[in-house]
């Protein structure tokens, strides 16, 4: 969509989502602003302010279906959505010990469930409205399941496959759902990584990119190209127990 003046995003108080807020920020823009850390939350909100947009945040936790609904249909209500970015996401550590029933719940109520109670509010609002834009924030982790981020990974290859399925069957009703699968961007959750991260972007870099398909309405948004392209091959053209032998032995996330 271009030039959305309604943007609704979560996990906005740091990385990609705070700066995809600062970037949008103008006159005539309303942002609906989301995240767990109310002074940071509030810090990217003055920001937004000084550059004329009216901003409303709110301490919501996307795990909750039913205060997001509410939220979600709150928003709406001030100022009909044209664009919900679906952003907000962790990464957690795995290690040997670590309890894989646990921890993949852990990222799975944030990562795919929190999705989940972003997304549904916003369709059933766009499709009576007969338009809107939905950003679904996966990653290039979610083109295969990896071994030392079995729960990540898998959570990016589920909202991935999900962005894609809506994208056809929303269509129909004029909703753009969009898929965006990010490799390494500076951020809080990239910061302690203690491993080489091949390419790895500037956050303000990765907006422009992020911005400029999002208003093409590209179904899948990957960058940066070179590690997109690495990731898109070994997945199609790679033999599994080549992938598998790779993968295994890459560093896991400290």
């Amino acid at each position: 969509m271009k030039n959305p003046k309604s943007i609704l995003i979560t996990g906005a108080s740091s990385g990609l989502g705070a700066c995809l807020a600062q970037s949008y920020a103008a006159k005539d823009i309303t942002l609906f602003l989301s995240g767990r850390n109310e002074e940071r939350l509030k810090h990217i909100q003055s920001y937004c302010i000084s550059k004329g947009a009216q901003v409303h945040i709110g301490l919501i936790d996307v795990t909750d279906e039913t205060a997001m609904n509410e939220w979600i249909i709150a928003c709406d209500a001030i100022t009909p959505l044209d664009l919900v970015v679906a952003n907000a996401g962790i990464s957690l550590s795995f290690r040997p010990k670590t309890d894989l029933s646990t921890h993949t719940k852990q990222i799975f109520d944030i990562n795919v469930y929190g999705v989940f109670n972003t997304i549904h509010p916003a369709l059933n609002i766009m499709k009576d409205r007969g338009y809107g834009q939905i950003a679904i924030i996966s990653s290039l982790a979610g083109y295969h399941g990896l071994p030392t981020a079995p729960a990540y990974s898998t959570s990016k290859v589920c909202i991935k496959a999900y962005g894609e399925a809506l994208r056809g069957l929303y269509a129909k009703h004029g909703i753009e759902i969009n898929v965006v699968c990010p490799g390494f961007v500076k951020s809080a959750m990239t910061a302690t990584n203690k491993f080489p991260m091949p390419f790895l972007m500037e956050t303000d870099q990765a907006v422009k990119i992020l911005r400029r398909g999002l208003e093409k309405n590209q179904a899948r948004i990957s960058f940066p190209w070179p590690l997109s392209l690495i990731f898109g091959f070994m997945v199609r053209f790679l033999p599994e127990w080549i992938f598998d032998r790779i993968f295994r032995v890459m560093p896991k996330k400290q």
